[in-house]
Parts: structure tokens; sequence; C-alpha cells
């Protein structure tokens, strides 16, 4: 059937077309339905004295089910049904509408065995799903989508009886795109389950015509004049928050009212501060928020806990911000308990080391009181060595609204803490198990979802019900998904400790630290080595499974990842043994763990090879300069070279100085003494004693360290006569990330390996 409105006419520049619906879009009886648009709309009777309105470019639906009509639902809310084909079962001439979306064109289906059939017509592709969140009772799911084709961003409430409503975000231009990853992405139902709160970035002007009046002295119109402004402001420079978040310039806390069918910008918050990590506050009223400081200018934020920031709350109707947290310090990952009376966040210090230990903060919510439930901790003494985590789980407290459940590492694993928020005591629920790594998905109703894994076993998702207060210990993990370990894999772990006198300035001298150590099983030793020191510095190699390193191991290498001093998960004292020292005390301990490897493990020291990224790089570099004849090959991404050259070109500029120990402010500009200070710790300076051949995999997009650090290493190397190889991923970021580039950059380093190493490959 056809259905096409009187007169076709222009609205806007959206011309309208036919609109062709099958027997099952068309309304149901009695059936009431609603669509809200910015265009006009044409109505015509349905049965029941009811009325459907036609539109070109629809931005709300909405359908009301009878409780006996099934229909499609995403995964995870039940059994599928057909689609009503002639003569099957499943969708049928009595189902209610599935009204349209923008282009007036029916919604893709989400099923892959759905590609084609029933929406969006042929070719056209699949939604891509950025957010998902189940609503406070697990009736209703909210999940936000991006069409491929067009771009556009929609947003769906789906229930037991499939999807109820949705919006076409994009289409309704209250706001830019959705934030769906990243420190700012959030998305959290009302307890009323009547709206929806997420980020997404502030609406941009749209850039003016191109204008006539160019002549110098030619009388422009006086409509005109208005537009003087606004052509002059197109290409002011927008501050963003720096590598992985330059799409993150303006977010703003963004409301979509099921019920209302509106989509508002809520006002009020501060405009010092970039809003993130929002949630609805007990009463449905206002909503809570961390709001990070803008300072004068911005410092990268991605895997930088150190930023200024704090938890405000904001009264939607009255607009009226409270900052709820202490200041100036960093705080996030706010987290309601289900009774609604506490708020429990991390909170640490503002500058200084960009990973650091945090506090374990809670907030009494009527009276506004807040407690340390965990402090910082300097040097473990029991098994307990602080919190390390970006963040707490999304649902991270246990039903008794007294006990939380968090993930983080200890020393080089990472365990499952559960904290007694009223006694201040914590439980390692994972301590000693084989796995080296869990990660907390959810808690409902005491119900606890996990996944762990090993350097030799990929995740296995696990389940178990957590025991009554004081029993915890009995807890019981039960497999709902196995992963099989791979075969030819063993690891373990070496605890290095560094002689007295060592390169760390005393209490810590002698502060020990870790290695892990895959080895491949079964096969002719002695192994060569894969050494590889993390970035950050101020991050941790844990006992997880990595793909790659696995597969280094399965080729006949030995890898070895180095948690020097410094790494995340042993102490705060140790983070800062590193600052005035990087260069120096990092380079050390990962040639003593080298060493002792050498001495007490089955590995091959005539081939030893490199592999790091970011700061590790910058150690590898260092070895390579300071042990030429040690080390056989070197594979490197985004290298740290230069540092005084990343004073004008990095995110974190603050780090070039506090690294070297001296003090950073926003207004503070480089001296003579600070560069050369940097230059003599850079690998730059020493790079003529490198003899190894080295592998260099480039991010042309990567602002945390410049991609012409590399280009400068590569052709001082060429100049030299070391063997080098340069690959350049144009869209690659610092991390690499992606599919295709993540592959393409592990099979170049293990054929570098394997030539340079003269490593036979062994099958796997």
């Amino acid at each position: 059937m056809v259905l096409q409105p009187p007169v076709p006419r222009d609205h806007g520049g959206v011309t309208q077309q036919r609109v062709e619906m099958s027997r099952c879009q068309l309304p149901a009886p009695r059936c009431p339905s609603w669509v809200r648009t910015r265009q006009r709309v044409w109505h015509w009777p349905q049965p029941g004295g009811l009325h459907m309105p036609w539109h070109p470019a629809p931005l709300w639906s909405c359908r009301r089910r009878r409780p006996s009509v099934a229909a499609e639902r995403p995964h995870g809310l039940g059994e599928t049904v057909g689609h009503g084909k002639p003569g099957g079962a499943g969708r049928g001439a009595a189902e209610p509408p599935r009204l349209l979306l923008p282009g007036a064109q029916p919604l893709p289906c989400h099923h892959p065995r759905r590609a084609g059939c029933g929406g969006g017509g042929p070719g056209l592709p699949p939604l891509h799903r950025l957010l998902s969140q189940d609503s406070p009772s697990g009736q209703r799911r909210a999940v936000l989508t991006r069409c491929p084709l067009q771009g556009h961003e929609l947003l769906e409430v789906w229930d037991g009886c499939g999807r109820s409503h949705g919006v076409d975000l994009t289409a309704l231009g209250k706001h830019g795109r959705v934030y769906t990853e990243g420190p700012f992405a959030c998305l959290a139902w009302s307890r009323s389950e009547t709206r929806l709160l997420y980020v997404a970035e502030r609406s941009q002007p749209r850039p003016p015509k191109p204008s006539p009046w160019l002549v110098p002295g030619a009388a422009r119109p006086a409509e005109e004049e208005e537009e003087e402004e606004e052509e002059g402001e197109q290409f002011v420079y927008r501050e963003d928050w720096g590598e992985a978040l330059s799409t993150c310039s303006v977010p703003v806390l963004c409301v979509l009212d099921i019920e209302g069918s509106s989509v508002s910008v809520l006002e009020g918050v501060p405009e010092h501060v970039s809003p993130g990590q929002a949630l609805w506050s007990p009463d449905d009223t206002g909503v809570v928020f961390v709001g990070w400081w803008h300072e004068p200018f911005r410092l990268g934020l991605s895997a930088c806990s150190n930023r200024r920031s704090g938890i405000f709350h904001l009264e939607v109707a009255s607009r009226r911000c409270e900052l709820l947290s202490a200041q100036p310090r960093a705080a996030c990952s706010p987290r309601l308990s289900p009774d609604g009376r506490r708020l429990l966040y991390l909170e640490g210090a503002v500058g200084g080391p960009h990973r650091q230990c945090l506090q374990l903060r809670m907030l009494t919510w009527q009276t506004r009181q807040t407690v340390t439930v965990l402090d910082v901790v300097q040097e473990p003494t029991g098994a307990f060595t602080g919190i390390y985590a970006a963040e707490l789980p999304p649902r991270c407290w246990a039903a008794d609204s007294r006990r939380a459940l968090l993930g983080t590492p200890q020393r080089s694993r990472t365990d499952l803490l559960l904290v007694d928020t009223e006694a201040a005591a914590v439980t390692n629920l994972t301590a000693g198990s084989p796995e080296g790594c869990w990660e907390l998905l959810t808690i409902q109703w005491d119900l606890l979802v996990a996944t762990c894994s090993a350097p030799h076993r990929p995740p296995r998702l696990v389940v178990a019900e957590l025991p009554p207060l004081g029993q915890e210990l009995s807890l019981r993990w039960v497999t709902v998904e196995d992963a099989p370990t791979v075969p030819g894999i063993t690891w373990k772990t070496l605890m290095v400790r560094p002689p007295c006198g060592g390169q760390s300035p005393a209490p810590h001298g002698t502060q020990p630290f870790e290695a892990l150590l895959l080895s491949p099983a079964g096969s002719m030793a002695p192994h060569p080595l894969v050494v590889c020191p993390h970035g950050g510095p101020h991050a941790v190699f844990d006992a997880r499974w990595r793909p790659s390193m696995a597969a280094l191991c399965r080729l006949g290498f030995a890898v070895l990842l180095v948690n020097y001093r410094g790494s995340l998960g042993f102490g705060q004292a140790s983070i800062d043994s590193l600052l005035s020292r990087v260069g120096e005390q990092d380079v050390a301990d990962t040639q003593l763990a080298v060493e002792q490897a050498l001495r007490s493990e089955p590995l091959d020291s005539r081939r030893l090879a490199l592999l790091a990224g970011s700061h590790g790089a910058f150690i590898a570099l260092h070895l390579l300069a300071r042990e030429p004849k040690r080390y056989q090959a070197c594979a490197l991404h985004n290298p740290v070279s230069n540092l005084p050259a990343l004073l004008g070109t990095s995110d974190i500029p603050d780090w070039r100085y506090v690294s070297l120990g001296l003090p950073y402010s926003f207004e503070r500009v480089p001296r003579a003494e600070d560069v050369a200070t940097m230059l003599q710790r850079s690998p730059i300076a020493q790079v003529h004693r490198v003899r190894a051949p080295v592998l260099l995999c480039v991010g042309a997009r990567d602002r945390r360290v410049s991609p012409t650090q590399a280009l400068e290493l590569y052709r001082v190397l060429r100049a030299s006569g070391v063997p080098a190889r340069l690959l350049w991923y144009p869209e690659g970021g610092h991390a690499l990330a992606g599919t295709e580039t993540e592959a393409d950059v592990f099979g170049n380093c293990a054929r570098w390996f394997l030539q340079h190493l003269r490593q036979p490959r062994h099958s796997p």
C-alpha cells in the first residue's frame, strides 16, 4: 500500500517522498500511536477516530503494544520471532506498526539473520550499537545506534515486546554527536524509568553562507550586518581534551524524556568545567556528574587521572549546581548505592604522576558528609596495595548498600576486591587464583558476573553469588562460558630486588618490583627473549591474556613483561620514586630484570630483542644505546625520543617537567637549563651508539607523542647506517588501535624478529 500526502511540498530543504508501508506497518485497530516532528504533518482517519501523521523525516516514533503480540527485540531480551512471511510464523497482519525513522524508511533490523529483510531495504548496512543500558527494573533497555550509511544516531527504547520508542538524535539537531566512549560517556536511566541521561557534543552554529560583499568599501545590506560577527567566528580555535578525545570539545548533559517525547540540553552546568559520567540523583530531580576544570587551557585527559575535577549535583528545575567533593582534587566515578543514601567515588591528587594510588571516598546523600573509606597506600605492608583503577564498575554496590566491589591492580595481578564501606575493610576475592586478571562486569542483586584470564588462557565468563556479610571468602565461582588454555605456553612471575645503592633515592632503593615471563613449552631451549617494558610510565603489565604475546610464544620466543619501579599496583612510594629519575631508574630496572631472567631461565643471551611503545620505547632506546652488543633487534610503537621537542607538540606538556622532578605550572615556559636537562635524558642524544636494527610503527594522528619524534629518529638511524624501517599508519593514534592496524603491526614486528634473530618459524 502506498500512502502519500495530498500535495508534495518542501519543508526546510527536505523533499517529501512517498512512503511504502507494508501491511504489518499499518496501525492495528484501537492501537494509539504518535509521532512528533519538526515538519508539518498530515493526518488521515484511523479506525476508532485516531489519527496517524504522514511525514517525510520523522524524528520520533512510538508504538503501544498489546501484551500478547510478539515483536522483534535486541539480543538478550528474549527469543527472536520471524517476520511474518506468507504462510510462516511470526509477524502477521494483526501486529502493531513499526513506525518510521529518518528518511521515511523502516528501521533497519538488528538481528544478523534479518539483513535486508523487513527494515531499511536491500543493501542498507545494519546499525552499529554504541551504547546499551538496562533500566533499574530490568524491563526496558536503551540502545544507542549509528547508521554507517547516513551517520545518524538513533536512541531506542526496547521492552519485552520489542522496540517501543525511537528518536533520531541527529535529525532532531539539539546537540552534536553523542559521546560513546572515553571518560565523559554515559547512558543512565532515571529511577522512574521515564528519562534517559547522556552526554553529547554541544551543537555548533552552522558556517555562514558565502557572501558576495567582498569589495572593500562596498555597502552591505542592513540585514547582513548581523552576520558579520558570525562569519568571523567560524575559524576560532576550539580546545578539546587531547589524544583519543579530539572530538570532545564542549560536552553537554542531555535528557531524553520518553513520556514527554522531548530531548533537552540541561542548563546550569558551570562554564568552566566539562561534564561527564552523569547519573540521576536519588529523587530523580537532579543529576550527579563529574566536571573537569578547563583551567587556563586543557591538558590531555586520556589515561590521566590527575586532572582537576569534582563531583557536582545539578538541580534540573532550578538549575542550581552544587560541588559535592573537596577541592582542589581529582574526583571521578560517582556510584550511587541501591538505597540512594550513599555516593561512592574515587579521588586523587591534582598534578604529579598521571596515574596514582587513589582514595575511595563516600558521601552520605542527606547530610553531604564525606568520609575516606580507603586511603592511599604509600608502601604496602600486607596483601592490599591500594586502589589504582581508572574507574569503578558501573554497578559496584551489593544489594545491602554497604559493600562494594571493584577491580584494581595488585602488583602484577588485577584482583577483585570487596570493600565494607562501614568497617573500611578489604577482602580480596580472587587472591591466589591461577588467573592473573579479573574484571567485574556487573553485580545485580548480589549476583556477580566477571571475566578472568591469564597469559596462557583467554577470558572466560564466570558468575558467583555474593555470600552474606562476613562470609565473603566462601564465595565460589561457576564458569558460564569457558575458554581452553592455549597449549605450548607457560608463565611465571619473577620478583626483582634492586641492589643497595641502586638507581633510586633512599628509602626506596631496594624496593622490589616484578616481571612476567612467558615461555614456549615443549620446544627446544634456550629460547630467544623479547623484552617489553610498558609505557605510561605509570601503568602496569598484569597477568592477563594478551593475544600478541601468546602468539610470540607460539612462534618460539620467550617474552619478558617488566613492571619496573614506578608501575601501578606497588604503592604510591614506588610511583613517586621514578620522578626525577626517568631515563635512569626505569632503564636500570628493565636491564636488571633481563639479567635475572637470563640467569635463572633457559634463555639464549645471544638472541635478545626489545618490543615497546611510548615511554616503553623511550626505555628501549636507552637500552639499545647503553647495551649496543646485547640486543639484536628492536620494534617500537610511537617512541619517545626527544623530550624537549614534546613541550610544544604533546597534549601532556606537564609530564616533561614532572618526570624530571621540576615543578609545573600553566604559565611556565622552558628555560635553557630545562631544555638541557631534557635533552640529556633523551635517547636521541645517544642514538649514535645504536647498532641493532629498528622497526618503527607510527600513528600519524598521535597527539600524545608527535609522529615527528619517530621521523627524526628514523632519519638519524639511517644516516648512521643502522637498518631501520618505518611503518606509517595515516589513521592511527597513540594506541595504534583497530583490527587492521593491530594485525599489520604485529605481523611486521614478528617478521622483524624472525628475520634478525634468525629464529625458525614454529608451526602452531
